[in-house]
């Protein structure tokens, strides 16, 4: 289950296909787009630390434009590689990193009341540990070769769920909304990941039942 329906995230897609036939035509790689995006995020973090709240939420959903753009022009114009996804990939979690760091930055410089800042400071981390861990599930499970999208809170419904309230109220009244925005995305982020392990190890365990060929190897058991 998503929060974002995915008759919603179709609609997004279709919406934007026009834009994708001309960035195919004019040439534009898919890598360029997502660079662009991921100076658009860190633009989005700079005004979260500056406490320009109302910018960073517009710049943090202005950034998901480009997030379906780079897809839509890479399968689309048939230019997608490995290289393109890792990049995408790393590139996200770096702006995921900037982001919820600039917001603990300006919980550190008095968004938040002082007796409230420790919290505040505390719940952006934890946030952003369990972003991270969001797409390393998928990232792992994926490598495994079991599908996992699953999860309340998957990218889009992060960057919604941020970007959004913020860019139409601000931070609220001695930052109480932004704090309460961290708090839900660190509970929905960390719910996600549990949803993205249960979901593994059930398909991992009826996948190792219904194993009946002699001799195939199994998954390394690898610490990282």
């Amino acid at each position: 289950m998503n929060l974002i329906p995915q008759r919603v995230k179709d609609g997004f897609v279709r919406a934007i296909e026009p834009m994708a036939r001309a960035l195919i035509r004019a040439g534009i790689s898919p890598n360029v787009i997502t660079t662009a995006g991921a100076f658009v995020i860190l633009g989005s973090a700079a005004a979260f630390a500056r406490g320009e709240i109302q910018l960073g939420g517009f710049l943090l959903l202005f950034s998901g434009v480009f997030d379906l753009l780079d897809g839509q022009v890479a399968r689309q114009g048939r230019r997608a590689t490995d290289f393109g996804a890792f990049y995408d990939s790393t590139l996200d979690r770096v702006g995921e990193s900037a982001l919820f760091g600039g917001i603990a930055l300006y919980f550190l410089r008095g968004g938040v009341p002082p007796a409230r800042v420790t919290l505040a400071v505390g719940l952006a981390i934890a946030a952003l540990a369990a972003s991270l861990l969001v797409s390393y599930t998928r990232a792992r499970a994926e490598g495994l070769g079991y599908p996992c999208k699953v999860g309340i809170a998957a990218r889009a419904e992060r960057l919604l769920l941020l970007g959004l309230p913020t860019l139409l109220f601000g931070p609220g009244r001695d930052g109480w909304l932004l704090f309460a925005i961290i708090a839900l995305l660190a509970l929905a982020t960390t719910v996600t990941v549990v949803q993205r392990v249960v979901h593994v190890a059930r398909i991992a365990g009826a996948a190792a039942q219904r194993e009946t060929l002699p001799g195939r190897p199994t998954a390394v058991r690898k610490g990282t």
